[in-house]
């Protein structure tokens, strides 16, 4: 394992629906609710009252289904079509990438920044990575199908779909 980058990973999925409607899938509060998160807040730059959009500046709090600790970050960048880049898990930096492709939209993620310390190579590094795995899938699924992969039923334990 001397090679191996705990540092980063890279994941990339192909989504067949428009760059836009997949940009505002990780940027707006509803969309993000559909795929990802139970509940999802930003506050903006201009005070303390929620917005309904991520930009660069502004801060999350997310919640996750059958999990009661929300996560908290900020939006470091986020150009309005095809990138964003954001906190997770402390320090790390999560960039998304969207590129058009064969009538794709091509989502590129990739976070970095992972502390060596042996809990963030298990939990942050390996846990992440299979957990943006999936996630990543069910974006695909949700915006081609329509159909949530998630667990939500708080009588089962998590597992891999949440």
């Amino acid at each position: 394992m001397e090679d191996f980058d705990w540092t980063s990973f890279t994941k990339t999925i192909a989504v067949k629906a428009n760059i836009a409607d997949v940009y505002k899938a990780w940027t707006n509060a509803a969309e993000l609710e559909k795929w990802f998160l139970e509940k999802v807040t930003f506050v903006g730059t201009d005070g303390p009252n929620p917005v309904e959009s991520a930009s660069a500046g502004s801060n999350y709090e997310w919640l996750w289904y059958l999990y009661k600790d929300p996560m908290k970050g900020r939006i470091i960048q986020a150009n309005g079509k095809d990138f964003l880049q954001f906190t997770f898990e402390g320090e790390c930096l999560v960039d998304v990438r969207l590129s058009e492709d064969k009538g794709y939209t091509i989502v590129e993620l990739k976070q970095h920044n992972i502390p060596t310390d042996d809990k963030s190579k298990k939990f942050v590094r390996l846990g992440c990575s299979h957990g943006w795995a999936f996630y990543l899938v069910n974006l695909k699924s949700v915006y081609e199908g329509g159909i949530d992969l998630r667990n939500k039923d708080e009588r089962l334990k998590p597992m891999i779909n949440n």
